[in-house]
């Protein structure tokens, strides 16, 4: 079982003189089909934010990947992927294109010798491709403007949140934040860096001005808001998918700390991307070009 929606739109030649060109966003999750082989013409972010599955080069190498993860589809290279058969993964992608691709791939912005870029935190690009599905609106007169604004967003996103440099540049936050989600204590958690507990603390007092347990809170209840918000997935399964086996537990430390229940915050957002759900993929061999009201 699956969920999708897509939107893709064409946007006048003019509009390539912004740099970058928005062709199309989705977000994704569940047991996917799998994509390919296949060549595209543009460029395709495919951020795999949970789960995992597999990425095949050209040469036929499999790859594994674990989310948080980058997929880089480049023009003219075939790629093959799939999500994990058993678990699937949740994915959000953009396809894009235009004249300043070179020069955000020159600088290492864009890496097509390197398909499968390993994160340490999935939330600034999520939300920079969550500001293009809701551009993506029908009747938005903005859309291309608003989608190529986003794309250059995204593109610094990725860039911060390698897990290779760390979104701020920090090895032991990169870390926290790369295994939040895991069944870990504190202690856990520091001996998977090397440390002792007071060692982590110290680092992570130092780094984010907070206890390791406070900031991995943060990034598990900024990963709840998320969940609840785009996808459609019950209470109990966004807690398991943020480390809690206990859904009334996470309930209740979700309405402490972010003063709203989790169904009421789901409601309150108003299922922000327009456009809803639905069980339909379209062909990836044979995308449509223009937006629509549904999919």
């Amino acid at each position: 079982m699956y969920h999708t929606w897509m939107r893709y739109f064409t946007p006048g030649p003019v509009h390539h003189g912004l740099g970058l060109v928005c062709l199309g966003v989705g977000l994704q999750h569940g047991r996917l089909p799998v994509v390919g082989p296949r060549t595209l013409d543009h460029h395709v972010a495919v951020l795999v934010s949970a789960g995992g599955g597999w990425y095949r080069t050209a040469d036929g190498r499999r790859t594994p990947v674990a989310a948080p993860a980058l997929l880089w589809l480049t023009p003219g290279v075939p790629h093959h992927y799939g999500a994990d058969p058993a678990t699937g993964w949740d994915e959000s992608f953009v396809d894009f294109t235009g004249p300043a691709a070179a020069t955000y791939t020159e600088l290492g912005y864009i890496e097509p010798d390197r398909p499968v870029v390993p994160l340490s935190d999935a939330g600034p690009a999520r939300t920079a491709i969550g500001r293009i599905a809701r551009a993506a609106r029908p009747g938005n007169p903005l859309l291309e403007v608003e989608t190529a604004a986003a794309v250059h967003e995204l593109l610094v996103a990725l860039r911060r949140a390698r897990a290779d440099t760390g979104a701020d540049g920090d090895p032991v936050l990169t870390g926290l934040a790369r295994d939040a989600f895991l069944p870990l204590s504190v202690a856990g958690h520091a001996a998977r860096q090397g440390m002792t507990p007071a060692e982590l603390r110290a680092a992570v007092r130092r780094a984010a001005g907070r206890s390791p347990k406070d900031y991995l809170l943060t990034v598990r209840l900024g990963r709840a808001k998320e969940l609840l918000a785009a996808t459609e997935l019950p209470v109990a399964a966004v807690a398991r998918r943020v480390g809690y086996d206990d859904p009334a537990y996470f309930s209740r430390l979700f309405t402490r700390r972010v003063g709203l229940a989790p169904v009421r915050f789901r409601e309150q957002q108003g299922r922000a991307v327009h456009g809803g759900w639905s069980d339909r993929v379209p062909d990836p061999e044979h995308p449509p070009t223009l937006t629509g009201d549904s999919v």
